[in-house]
């Protein structure tokens, strides 16, 4: 299962982009609420009503955890002592973990980026404590997938996507949602 965590101040289109592609790729994604609560609202005020509560998820279950950035949404995800420890174990098993915009600060914050590069929100570079800042789209380093903020979503998201599916899925995913074609013009 690929989690999606939503706190209180996320980035709409940071979390529902990247759930809509990995979706739309096959695979098993669950948006996951910290808050407590079964609606979480956007930075946006747009509330979204989440498939679980943290309380529920079995971290050792997970294949993938994405964090969507805005603020205040990932300062709530890095205040989160259950989803840090849930970062934690799965980082330590291998797996992989993704982040976007202000949202890497989480695993800047914990550690666990030291030696990686990684990109961010422009602004948070600083949070990204032991990274190599890249300044990128997006970036991959090993198990390591991180955004730069709002236009990367559908990026991102392909990213992710091409992690479990592999390259042709992921081309094919972008043809048909006519993607290549904007981007080529």
């Amino acid at each position: 299962m690929i989690y999606v965590f939503l706190a209180t101040g996320f980035e709409d289109i940071e979390a529902l982009a990247p759930l809509d592609i990995l979706r739309r790729a096959g695979l098993q994604v669950e948006t996951v609420s910290i808050t407590g609560e079964e609606i979480v609202t956007s930075a946006h005020g747009v509330g979204v009503v989440v498939d679980t509560l943290i309380e529920a998820v079995d971290f050792e279950d997970a294949e993938m955890i994405v964090l969507p950035g805005g603020m205040p949404g990932a300062s709530n995800l890095d205040a989160c002592e259950v989803l840090r420890q849930g970062i934690l174990s799965h980082c330590k098993a291998g797996k992989p973990l993704a982040a976007i915009c202000a949202a890497p600060l989480v695993y800047g914050h914990l550690g666990i980026l030291n030696g990686r590069r990684a990109t961010c929100y422009p602004g948070f570079e600083s949070e990204l404590k032991g990274a190599q800042y890249t300044a990128a789209i997006v970036e991959q380093d090993g198990p390591f997938i991180t955004g730069r903020g709002p236009a990367a979503a559908m990026e991102f998201g392909y990213t992710l996507a091409e992690w479990f599916v592999g390259k042709d899925a992921v081309k094919a995913l972008r043809n048909g949602m006519i993607y290549t074609q904007l981007m080529s013009e």
